[in-house]
């Protein structure tokens, strides 16, 4: 953002030195998102233990929760930290289309978090230590609710396409990692692969992850991830269903044999896909 009203390309810069000591222009400078600025007033007015008294330790305060997907009143609403993920959708967004058992998943913290399963969902908590907990993250706060009539590999793999185009192509692993999961992420919404290649969407997402100057790179592996640890079995169920019906696709010239191939295929057939990290 600093670099945009400069005048430069929109590409974040190296730290450090902060914002706070060379920011804009050269010069110290603040950057605090809105949502901070909101609410300090009440804090300054009220005080401090008037803020903590909501939520949970370490987890104290309240947060602006965007509410969209398959509910029935999409809304954005302020609410305290820790507030159960269920009554936060029963209560504000008048509960899962259909009801809460034609529940599929959640991304509890906006596109770049990673998704978690219903049976999780059913008991969790909407604050940092919940959701890190559960392998995933509280972000923005922004909750995107998919039911059952979801294609939730084709619903990834439009996320991997959005980071894919958002690169500005500064870092090398995001430059050229968002590409490969968009690739590969498409050929799994056809099931034109191979179930080895849950291995390598796997090991490019670690490759890509934390290894750029900002967190678009993490952003574009976490919903993949995501998906894999917890739909592994539905992305088999894809393939398998492909191969039935076009059992001779590709076997002259096949995509297969140059992914295959790749320097970042280093999984072999029979080894075990560790999904915890």
């Amino acid at each position: 953002m600093i670099s945009s009203i400069e005048g430069g390309q929109g590409k974040p810069r190296l730290k450090p030195p902060f914002p706070a000591n060379v920011g804009l222009y050269g010069c110290p400078t603040t950057v605090t998102n809105c949502e901070t600025v909101a609410v300090a007033p009440s804090i300054l007015r009220r005080g401090p233990q008037w803020f903590a008294q909501f939520g949970r330790k370490n987890n104290a305060g309240v947060k602006l929760f965007s509410i969209s997907g398959h509910v029935n009143r999409p809304c954005t609403v302020e609410e305290e930290m820790s507030i159960p993920l269920r009554e936060l959708i029963d209560r504000h967004a008048g509960g899962i289309r259909g009801g809460w058992d034609n529940l599929l998943c959640v991304i509890p913290g906006g596109s770049s978090c990673p998704l978690i399963p219903k049976h999780i969902c059913d008991n969790m908590l909407m604050d940092y230590d919940a959701l890190k907990d559960a392998q995933t993250g509280l972000g923005t706060a922004a909750v995107i609710v998919m039911d059952k009539s979801t294609d939730v590999i084709d619903a990834i793999e439009r996320l991997s396409q959005f980071y894919m185009r958002e690169s500005c192509g500064q870092c090398t692993p995001c430059r050229e990692g968002s590409p490969w999961l968009d690739q590969m992420m498409k050929r799994f919404v056809h099931g034109n692969a191979k179930k080895e290649e849950i291995y390598t969407l796997w090991d490019v997402s670690k490759q890509v992850e934390g290894r750029s100057i900002c967190a678009l790179g993490t952003a574009a592996a976490w919903p993949v991830q995501g998906l894999i640890r917890h739909f592994t079995p539905m992305m088999e169920e894809r393939i398998e269903k492909f191969w039935e019906a076009n059992p001779h696709w590709g076997q002259s010239g096949s995509p297969w044999r140059r992914w295959k191939t790749h320097r970042y295929y280093t999984m072999q057939k029979g080894d075990k896909l560790n999904v915890g990290g």
